[in-house]
């Protein structure tokens, strides 16, 4: 069989590696990452229940849903989708971020399938998921196209995916590179390259061209008096999310 392509970028897979062993630490590199999570799983978690008519006051409300989160790191947004009964894979290209994540989940007690393999080999290999989550992972492929495809082909009919990232303008040069990265010291120099951010228009236009539906984006707002994030209907002009279907 045809080894399956990759849209790994290796300089981008060295750059997480590096932290790996920071990813639980709440004021370590990760910083930013546990700040959003909170709002990242108000939206997953309404998304998910909206699509598969399931009620997120019940116990384990995501049981019988196979899902797979791309680029999962240390497991911050794996962890509480298991907890809420989904039957987890987490896929991470950067080889030193599975032990992390595995003994994480160990010493909480969930049972998590990590793995080090991208989304091409697991597409190449036939698995099919319910849900795929793809948080922050797109800007960091060489070739967008091709892995939304492989994210396509990973989806079973009328399956959802998740995908968040960060826009190209002024503004998130300012925030995301020149806030985060020199001003607050929340990420190392160099995580994010500007010239690789997509707006929304053109993910839109990236997921319509993988053969999937989009049906909702959404704005992340960070609030720097309150200090929290929040989800915004209107305002997309840093951080945003969306969600798209693969047609049954």
């Amino acid at each position: 069989m045809q080894a399956a392509q990759t849209t790994v970028d290796p300089s981008e897979v060295a750059k997480f590696e590096a932290m790996a062993a920071e990813w639980w630490d709440p004021k370590g590199k990760f910083k930013p990452l546990h700040m959003m999570n909170p709002c990242r799983l108000d939206y997953i978690t309404r998304q998910i229940a909206g699509e598969f008519g399931r009620d997120l006051s019940g116990d384990k409300p995501f049981e019988g849903l196979r899902l797979l989160d791309i680029g999962c790191g240390g497991g911050l947004l794996s962890e509480p989708m298991a907890r809420l009964g989904a039957t987890v894979v987490g896929a991470d290209a950067a080889a030193g971020n599975i032990p992390v994540a595995q003994v994480h989940a160990e010493q909480s007690g969930l049972d998590i399938d990590y793995r080090n393999i991208t989304a091409e080999e697991m597409a190449a290999a036939g698995e099919k998921f319910d849900v795929v989550l793809n948080m922050e992972v797109v800007e960091h492929v060489y070739d967008p196209l091709a892995y939304l495809t492989a994210v396509h082909d990973l989806l079973k009919p009328g399956g959802l995916h998740i995908c968040s990232t960060i826009n190209r303008n002024p503004k998130s040069f300012a925030v995301a590179i020149l806030g985060a990265e020199y001003v607050m010291r929340w990420l190392p120099k160099g995580t994010h390259e500007w010239s690789k951010f997509i707006t929304p228009d053109e993910l839109y236009d990236l997921i319509r061209n993988a053969g999937l539906d989009p049906v909702d984006r959404k704005g992340f707002v960070f609030n720097p008096i309150s200090w929290q994030w929040s989800i915004s209907d209107r305002d997309l002009s840093v951080n945003y999310v969306t969600a798209s279907i693969r047609p049954a």
